[in-house]
Protein backbone atom coordinates (compact mmCIF):
# COMPACT_ATOMS: atom_id res chain seq x y z
CA UNK A 1 0.00 0.00 0.00
CA UNK A 2 1.30 3.46 -0.91
CA UNK A 3 0.71 6.86 0.68
CA UNK A 4 -0.75 8.15 -2.59
CA UNK A 5 -3.36 5.39 -2.52
CA UNK A 6 -4.26 6.23 1.09
CA UNK A 7 -4.51 9.95 0.38
CA UNK A 8 -6.82 9.27 -2.57
CA UNK A 9 -9.12 6.63 -1.11
CA UNK A 10 -9.11 7.14 2.65
CA UNK A 11 -11.50 10.16 2.68
CA UNK A 12 -14.16 7.92 1.14
CA UNK A 13 -13.51 5.31 3.84
CA UNK A 14 -14.13 7.95 6.50
CA UNK A 15 -17.32 9.10 4.76
CA UNK A 16 -18.61 5.52 4.58
CA UNK A 17 -17.86 4.97 8.26
CA UNK A 18 -15.29 2.25 7.63
CA UNK A 19 -12.62 4.13 9.64
CA UNK A 20 -12.49 7.29 11.74
CA UNK A 21 -10.52 10.42 10.91
CA UNK A 22 -8.06 9.59 13.69
CA UNK A 23 -7.48 6.15 12.20
CA UNK A 24 -6.98 7.72 8.77
CA UNK A 25 -4.31 10.04 10.16
CA UNK A 26 -2.64 7.11 11.94
CA UNK A 27 -2.51 5.16 8.67
CA UNK A 28 -1.02 8.13 6.82
CA UNK A 29 1.62 8.48 9.54
CA UNK A 30 2.79 4.91 8.84
CA UNK A 31 3.58 5.78 5.22
CA UNK A 32 5.87 8.82 4.90
CA UNK A 33 5.69 10.90 1.71
CA UNK A 34 7.65 9.54 -1.20
CA UNK A 35 9.69 12.73 -1.34
CA UNK A 36 10.95 12.09 2.20
CA UNK A 37 11.91 8.54 1.28
CA UNK A 38 13.77 9.79 -1.79
CA UNK A 39 15.66 12.37 0.26
CA UNK A 40 16.67 9.58 2.66
CA UNK A 41 18.25 7.71 -0.24
CA UNK A 42 20.44 10.64 -1.29
CA UNK A 43 23.16 10.07 1.33
CA UNK A 44 23.30 6.38 0.41
CA UNK A 45 23.65 7.15 -3.29
CA UNK A 46 26.23 9.82 -2.52
CA UNK A 47 28.35 7.44 -0.46
CA UNK A 48 28.24 4.85 -3.25
CA UNK A 49 29.32 7.44 -5.85
CA UNK A 50 32.17 8.63 -3.63
CA UNK A 51 33.30 5.04 -3.16
CA UNK A 52 33.16 4.35 -6.89
CA UNK A 53 35.14 7.52 -7.57
CA UNK A 54 37.86 6.42 -5.17
CA UNK A 55 37.92 2.96 -6.72
CA UNK A 56 38.29 4.45 -10.20
CA UNK A 57 41.29 6.56 -9.15
CA UNK A 58 42.95 3.59 -7.49
CA UNK A 59 42.28 1.28 -10.44
CA UNK A 60 43.85 3.77 -12.85
CA UNK A 61 47.04 4.02 -10.77
CA UNK A 62 47.08 0.62 -9.08
CA UNK A 63 50.12 -0.84 -10.81
CA UNK A 64 52.22 2.25 -10.06
CA UNK A 65 51.65 2.12 -6.30
CA UNK A 66 54.07 0.32 -3.93
CA UNK A 67 52.88 -3.07 -2.68
CA UNK A 68 52.73 -1.90 0.94
CA UNK A 69 50.66 1.14 0.04
CA UNK A 70 48.26 -0.98 -2.00
CA UNK A 71 47.73 -3.37 0.90
CA UNK A 72 47.26 -0.44 3.27
CA UNK A 73 44.65 1.13 1.01
CA UNK A 74 42.72 -2.14 0.80
CA UNK A 75 42.66 -2.62 4.56
CA UNK A 76 41.98 1.06 5.22
CA UNK A 77 39.03 1.20 2.85
CA UNK A 78 37.46 -1.87 4.47
CA UNK A 79 37.94 -0.53 8.00
CA UNK A 80 36.70 2.94 7.03
CA UNK A 81 33.55 1.59 5.37
CA UNK A 82 32.69 -0.68 8.29
CA UNK A 83 33.48 1.99 10.91
CA UNK A 84 31.45 4.60 9.02
CA UNK A 85 28.53 2.21 8.64
CA UNK A 86 28.51 1.39 12.35
CA UNK A 87 28.73 5.09 13.20
CA UNK A 88 25.68 6.03 11.12
CA UNK A 89 23.68 3.02 12.35
CA UNK A 90 24.31 4.03 15.97
CA UNK A 91 23.20 7.57 15.19
CA UNK A 92 19.93 6.26 13.75
CA UNK A 93 20.72 6.86 10.05
CA UNK A 94 20.24 3.23 9.07
CA UNK A 95 20.02 3.73 5.28
CA UNK A 96 23.45 5.36 5.06
CA UNK A 97 24.91 3.01 7.67
CA UNK A 98 23.75 -0.11 5.89
CA UNK A 99 24.91 1.30 2.57
CA UNK A 100 28.43 1.82 3.95
CA UNK A 101 28.44 -1.66 5.49
CA UNK A 102 27.46 -3.12 2.12
CA UNK A 103 30.25 -1.09 0.53
CA UNK A 104 32.66 -2.49 3.11
CA UNK A 105 31.59 -6.02 2.20
CA UNK A 106 32.25 -5.28 -1.47
CA UNK A 107 35.68 -3.86 -0.55
CA UNK A 108 36.37 -7.01 1.46
CA UNK A 109 35.74 -9.24 -1.55
CA UNK A 110 37.79 -6.97 -3.80
CA UNK A 111 40.56 -7.09 -1.20
CA UNK A 112 40.64 -10.90 -1.30
CA UNK A 113 40.98 -10.91 -5.08
CA UNK A 114 43.50 -8.07 -5.28
CA UNK A 115 45.65 -9.44 -2.45
CA UNK A 116 45.97 -12.78 -4.22
CA UNK A 117 47.06 -10.93 -7.36
CA UNK A 118 49.39 -8.65 -5.41
CA UNK A 119 51.34 -11.50 -3.86
CA UNK A 120 50.79 -13.89 -6.78
CA UNK A 121 48.92 -16.40 -4.66
CA UNK A 122 47.60 -19.30 -6.73
CA UNK A 123 44.38 -20.80 -5.41
CA UNK A 124 43.12 -24.23 -6.36
CA UNK A 125 40.01 -24.10 -4.18
CA UNK A 126 37.34 -21.64 -3.15
CA UNK A 127 38.43 -21.12 0.46
CA UNK A 128 39.39 -17.46 -0.05
CA UNK A 129 36.13 -16.48 -1.70
CA UNK A 130 34.22 -18.59 0.79
CA UNK A 131 35.39 -16.18 3.50
CA UNK A 132 33.61 -13.44 1.55
CA UNK A 133 30.33 -15.36 1.74
CA UNK A 134 30.85 -16.01 5.46
CA UNK A 135 31.41 -12.29 6.09
CA UNK A 136 28.24 -11.43 4.19
CA UNK A 137 26.14 -13.95 6.14
CA UNK A 138 27.51 -12.64 9.46
CA UNK A 139 26.64 -9.07 8.50
CA UNK A 140 23.10 -10.13 7.58
CA UNK A 141 22.62 -11.49 11.11
CA UNK A 142 24.30 -8.59 12.88
CA UNK A 143 22.21 -5.91 11.17
CA UNK A 144 18.49 -6.05 10.40
CA UNK A 145 18.76 -4.91 6.81
CA UNK A 146 17.25 -6.38 3.63
CA UNK A 147 20.24 -4.96 1.69
CA UNK A 148 22.71 -6.86 3.83
CA UNK A 149 20.66 -10.03 3.31
CA UNK A 150 20.44 -9.61 -0.45
CA UNK A 151 24.16 -8.97 -0.93
CA UNK A 152 25.49 -12.35 0.32
CA UNK A 153 22.91 -14.13 -1.87
CA UNK A 154 24.35 -12.37 -4.92
CA UNK A 155 27.91 -12.96 -3.70
CA UNK A 156 27.16 -16.66 -3.17
CA UNK A 157 25.85 -16.95 -6.74
CA UNK A 158 28.98 -15.23 -8.08
CA UNK A 159 31.32 -17.44 -6.03
CA UNK A 160 29.47 -20.58 -7.15
CA UNK A 161 29.73 -19.46 -10.78
CA UNK A 162 33.48 -19.03 -10.37
CA UNK A 163 33.77 -22.50 -8.81
CA UNK A 164 31.91 -24.25 -11.60
CA UNK A 165 33.45 -22.31 -14.49
CA UNK A 166 37.06 -21.88 -13.30
CA UNK A 167 37.55 -24.83 -10.95
CA UNK A 168 35.11 -27.30 -12.50
CA UNK A 169 33.52 -28.22 -9.16
CA UNK A 170 30.44 -27.37 -7.15
CA UNK A 171 30.97 -25.75 -3.74
CA UNK A 172 28.47 -27.34 -1.38
CA UNK A 173 29.84 -25.13 1.40
CA UNK A 174 28.84 -22.01 -0.53
CA UNK A 175 25.37 -23.39 -1.23
CA UNK A 176 24.98 -24.40 2.41
CA UNK A 177 25.98 -20.95 3.64
CA UNK A 178 23.39 -19.31 1.41
CA UNK A 179 20.66 -21.77 2.41
CA UNK A 180 21.36 -21.83 6.15
CA UNK A 181 22.69 -18.28 6.50
CA UNK A 182 20.64 -16.12 4.17
CA UNK A 183 17.71 -18.53 4.23
CA UNK A 184 17.75 -18.65 8.03
CA UNK A 185 17.90 -14.86 8.22
CA UNK A 186 14.97 -14.57 5.81
CA UNK A 187 12.99 -17.23 7.70
CA UNK A 188 13.12 -15.19 10.90
CA UNK A 189 12.23 -11.92 9.18
CA UNK A 190 10.46 -12.67 5.89
CA UNK A 191 10.54 -10.04 3.17
CA UNK A 192 8.95 -10.43 -0.25
CA UNK A 193 11.87 -8.98 -2.22
CA UNK A 194 14.48 -10.92 -0.25
CA UNK A 195 12.45 -14.11 -0.65
CA UNK A 196 12.28 -13.70 -4.42
CA UNK A 197 16.00 -12.94 -4.74
CA UNK A 198 16.85 -15.83 -2.39
CA UNK A 199 14.84 -18.22 -4.55
CA UNK A 200 16.49 -16.90 -7.72
CA UNK A 201 19.94 -17.31 -6.17
CA UNK A 202 19.21 -20.87 -5.11
CA UNK A 203 17.79 -21.74 -8.53
CA UNK A 204 20.94 -20.34 -10.13
CA UNK A 205 23.05 -22.57 -7.92
CA UNK A 206 20.82 -25.56 -8.69
CA UNK A 207 21.32 -24.93 -12.41
CA UNK A 208 25.09 -24.77 -11.91
CA UNK A 209 24.95 -28.06 -9.99
CA UNK A 210 23.13 -29.75 -12.88
CA UNK A 211 25.65 -28.28 -15.32
CA UNK A 212 28.80 -29.31 -13.47
CA UNK A 213 27.48 -32.79 -12.57
CA UNK A 214 26.41 -33.46 -16.20
CA UNK A 215 22.98 -34.58 -14.99
CA UNK A 216 19.74 -34.57 -16.95
CA UNK A 217 18.39 -31.05 -16.84
CA UNK A 218 15.11 -32.23 -15.28
CA UNK A 219 17.02 -32.95 -12.05
CA UNK A 220 17.02 -29.17 -11.67
CA UNK A 221 13.40 -29.33 -10.50
CA UNK A 222 14.17 -31.47 -7.44
CA UNK A 223 16.11 -28.71 -5.60
CA UNK A 224 13.93 -26.04 -7.26
CA UNK A 225 10.74 -27.55 -5.86
CA UNK A 226 12.48 -28.08 -2.52
CA UNK A 227 12.69 -24.28 -2.41
CA UNK A 228 8.98 -24.20 -3.27
CA UNK A 229 8.21 -26.69 -0.46
CA UNK A 230 10.09 -24.47 2.02
CA UNK A 231 7.64 -21.69 1.14
CA UNK A 232 4.76 -24.01 2.04
CA UNK A 233 6.11 -24.40 5.57
CA UNK A 234 6.68 -20.72 6.26
CA UNK A 235 4.06 -19.24 8.61
CA UNK A 236 3.95 -15.97 6.64
CA UNK A 237 1.81 -16.67 3.56
CA UNK A 238 3.01 -13.63 1.59
CA UNK A 239 6.65 -14.37 2.28
CA UNK A 240 6.18 -18.02 1.36
CA UNK A 241 4.58 -17.15 -1.98
CA UNK A 242 7.47 -14.79 -2.76
CA UNK A 243 9.87 -17.70 -2.25
CA UNK A 244 7.70 -19.95 -4.44
CA UNK A 245 7.42 -17.52 -7.36
CA UNK A 246 10.70 -18.29 -9.19
CA UNK A 247 10.35 -22.12 -8.98
CA UNK A 248 6.81 -21.86 -10.34
CA UNK A 249 7.92 -19.61 -13.20
CA UNK A 250 10.70 -22.08 -14.06
CA UNK A 251 8.25 -25.01 -14.01
CA UNK A 252 5.74 -23.13 -16.17
CA UNK A 253 8.36 -22.16 -18.76
CA UNK A 254 9.53 -25.77 -18.88
CA UNK A 255 5.97 -27.03 -19.48
CA UNK A 256 5.47 -24.34 -22.11
CA UNK A 257 8.67 -25.44 -23.83
CA UNK A 258 7.43 -29.03 -23.92
CA UNK A 259 4.20 -27.91 -25.55
CA UNK A 260 6.04 -25.86 -28.17
CA UNK A 261 9.13 -27.93 -28.94
CA UNK A 262 8.44 -31.50 -27.86
CA UNK A 263 7.45 -32.86 -31.27
CA UNK A 264 10.17 -35.50 -31.48
CA UNK A 265 12.19 -37.70 -29.19
CA UNK A 266 15.36 -35.67 -29.77
CA UNK A 267 15.02 -34.25 -26.28
CA UNK A 268 14.94 -37.69 -24.63
CA UNK A 269 18.66 -37.78 -23.92
CA UNK A 270 18.44 -34.42 -22.14
CA UNK A 271 15.18 -34.69 -20.21
CA UNK A 272 14.63 -38.31 -19.20
CA UNK A 273 16.51 -39.35 -16.05
CA UNK A 274 16.09 -42.87 -14.60
CA UNK A 275 12.38 -43.16 -13.92
CA UNK A 276 12.25 -44.49 -10.39
CA UNK A 277 15.14 -42.44 -9.05
CA UNK A 278 13.70 -39.21 -10.42
CA UNK A 279 10.09 -39.90 -9.48
CA UNK A 280 11.18 -41.03 -6.01
CA UNK A 281 13.14 -37.83 -5.36
CA UNK A 282 10.41 -35.59 -6.76
CA UNK A 283 7.76 -37.56 -4.86
CA UNK A 284 9.61 -37.00 -1.59
CA UNK A 285 9.66 -33.24 -2.24
CA UNK A 286 5.95 -33.39 -3.14
CA UNK A 287 5.21 -35.13 0.15
CA UNK A 288 7.07 -32.42 2.07
CA UNK A 289 5.15 -29.75 0.16
CA UNK A 290 1.76 -31.36 0.81
CA UNK A 291 2.58 -31.70 4.51
CA UNK A 292 3.48 -28.02 4.67
CA UNK A 293 0.33 -26.97 2.84
CA UNK A 294 -1.81 -29.05 5.20
CA UNK A 295 -0.05 -27.71 8.29
CA UNK A 296 -0.44 -24.08 7.16
CA UNK A 297 -3.92 -24.45 5.65
CA UNK A 298 -2.83 -23.86 2.05
CA UNK A 299 -4.03 -26.98 0.28
CA UNK A 300 -5.78 -24.75 -2.27
CA UNK A 301 -2.36 -24.14 -3.89
CA UNK A 302 -1.71 -27.87 -4.43
CA UNK A 303 -2.58 -27.63 -8.18
CA UNK A 304 0.72 -25.74 -8.61
CA UNK A 305 2.28 -29.20 -8.79
CA UNK A 306 0.41 -29.93 -12.02
CA UNK A 307 3.27 -28.19 -13.83
CA UNK A 308 5.67 -30.86 -12.56
CA UNK A 309 3.85 -33.83 -14.05
CA UNK A 310 6.62 -35.78 -15.88
CA UNK A 311 5.03 -35.64 -19.33
CA UNK A 312 8.46 -35.80 -20.96
CA UNK A 313 8.36 -39.59 -20.44
CA UNK A 314 5.57 -39.70 -23.04
CA UNK A 315 6.51 -40.21 -26.71
CA UNK A 316 7.09 -36.96 -28.58
CA UNK A 317 4.54 -35.54 -30.98
CA UNK A 318 0.79 -35.06 -30.62
CA UNK A 319 0.45 -37.10 -27.43
CA UNK A 320 2.99 -34.98 -25.58
CA UNK A 321 1.59 -31.69 -26.93
CA UNK A 322 -2.00 -32.57 -25.95
CA UNK A 323 -0.98 -33.81 -22.49
CA UNK A 324 1.06 -30.67 -21.81
CA UNK A 325 -1.71 -28.37 -22.98
CA UNK A 326 -4.21 -30.16 -20.72
CA UNK A 327 -1.82 -29.51 -17.84
CA UNK A 328 -1.47 -25.83 -18.79
CA UNK A 329 -5.24 -25.37 -19.01
CA UNK A 330 -5.79 -27.20 -15.71
CA UNK A 331 -3.18 -25.04 -14.00
CA UNK A 332 -4.71 -21.82 -15.38
CA UNK A 333 -8.15 -22.97 -14.25
CA UNK A 334 -6.85 -23.70 -10.75
CA UNK A 335 -5.35 -20.21 -10.50
CA UNK A 336 -8.65 -18.64 -11.62
CA UNK A 337 -10.68 -20.74 -9.19
CA UNK A 338 -8.36 -19.88 -6.30
CA UNK A 339 -8.47 -16.18 -7.20
CA UNK A 340 -12.29 -16.21 -7.19
CA UNK A 341 -12.46 -17.86 -3.79
CA UNK A 342 -9.97 -15.40 -2.29
CA UNK A 343 -11.17 -12.34 -4.21
CA UNK A 344 -7.57 -11.70 -5.34
CA UNK A 345 -7.50 -9.36 -8.34
CA UNK A 346 -3.80 -9.95 -9.08
CA UNK A 347 -4.23 -13.74 -9.16
CA UNK A 348 -7.32 -13.29 -11.30
CA UNK A 349 -5.29 -11.34 -13.85
CA UNK A 350 -2.52 -13.94 -13.71
CA UNK A 351 -4.95 -16.80 -14.29
CA UNK A 352 -6.48 -15.00 -17.27
CA UNK A 353 -3.05 -14.43 -18.80
CA UNK A 354 -2.14 -18.11 -18.30
CA UNK A 355 -5.42 -19.14 -19.93
CA UNK A 356 -4.76 -16.90 -22.94
CA UNK A 357 -1.19 -18.21 -23.30
CA UNK A 358 -2.40 -21.83 -23.26
CA UNK A 359 -5.04 -20.98 -25.85
CA UNK A 360 -2.50 -19.34 -28.16
CA UNK A 361 -0.20 -22.36 -27.91
CA UNK A 362 -3.13 -24.63 -28.73
CA UNK A 363 -3.96 -22.49 -31.77
CA UNK A 364 -0.56 -22.43 -33.34
CA UNK A 365 0.69 -25.84 -32.27
CA UNK A 366 -2.18 -28.26 -32.53
CA UNK A 367 -5.09 -27.10 -34.63
CA UNK A 368 -3.62 -24.57 -37.04
CA UNK A 369 -3.37 -27.03 -39.92
CA UNK A 370 -6.57 -28.98 -39.28
CA UNK A 371 -9.37 -26.42 -39.43
CA UNK A 372 -10.02 -23.09 -41.03
CA UNK A 373 -8.17 -20.30 -39.21
CA UNK A 374 -11.32 -18.20 -38.85
CA UNK A 375 -12.91 -21.02 -36.86
CA UNK A 376 -9.98 -21.02 -34.43
CA UNK A 377 -10.31 -17.33 -33.76
CA UNK A 378 -14.08 -17.66 -33.44
CA UNK A 379 -13.72 -20.39 -30.82
CA UNK A 380 -11.04 -18.45 -28.97
CA UNK A 381 -13.10 -15.26 -29.01
CA UNK A 382 -16.14 -17.09 -27.65
CA UNK A 383 -14.04 -18.62 -24.89
CA UNK A 384 -12.55 -15.28 -23.86
CA UNK A 385 -15.90 -13.47 -24.00
CA UNK A 386 -17.48 -16.22 -21.90
CA UNK A 387 -14.65 -15.98 -19.40
CA UNK A 388 -15.01 -12.19 -19.26
CA UNK A 389 -18.77 -12.45 -18.69
CA UNK A 390 -18.29 -15.01 -15.93
CA UNK A 391 -15.67 -12.94 -14.14
CA UNK A 392 -17.77 -9.76 -14.31
CA UNK A 393 -20.78 -11.65 -12.98
CA UNK A 394 -18.81 -13.04 -10.05
CA UNK A 395 -17.37 -9.61 -9.26
CA UNK A 396 -20.86 -8.06 -9.30
CA UNK A 397 -22.12 -10.77 -6.93
CA UNK A 398 -19.22 -10.17 -4.54
CA UNK A 399 -19.78 -6.41 -4.60
CA UNK A 400 -23.50 -6.80 -3.93
CA UNK A 401 -22.76 -9.16 -1.02
CA UNK A 402 -20.21 -6.71 0.42
CA UNK A 403 -22.64 -3.77 0.18
CA UNK A 404 -25.37 -5.84 1.83
CA UNK A 405 -23.14 -6.79 4.76
CA UNK A 406 -22.13 -3.11 5.26
CA UNK A 407 -25.76 -1.98 5.40
CA UNK A 408 -26.51 -4.59 8.03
Amino acid sequence: MSRKFLETDSPAWVAEGLITEAQREALLARYPPEAVQAVGLLPLLGSILVGLSALSVLAANWQNLPAGLRLGLLVGSIVAAYAGGEYFVRRGNRSVGHGLLALGLVFFGAGIILTSQLYQLVGYDVSGLLAWVVAGVLLSFLYESPTLTLLPIVIGAAVQTYCTQALGSFSYATAGLVVLGCGGRWWRRPDALVGTVLALGLLWQAGLWVLVSHSKITWFFVPAMLVYAAGDWHPNARGGRALQGPPLVAAYLFALGLALFGETDQYAGLLRPPVWAYLGALGAVLAASVAGKRARGRLATLPDWLLLLPGFYLPGGLALAVATLVVLYAHAGSVLARAHRAGDAEQLTLGTVLFVVATMVAYFKLTWVFLDKSLFFLIGGVLLLSLSWYLRRRNAQRLAAALGSNKQ
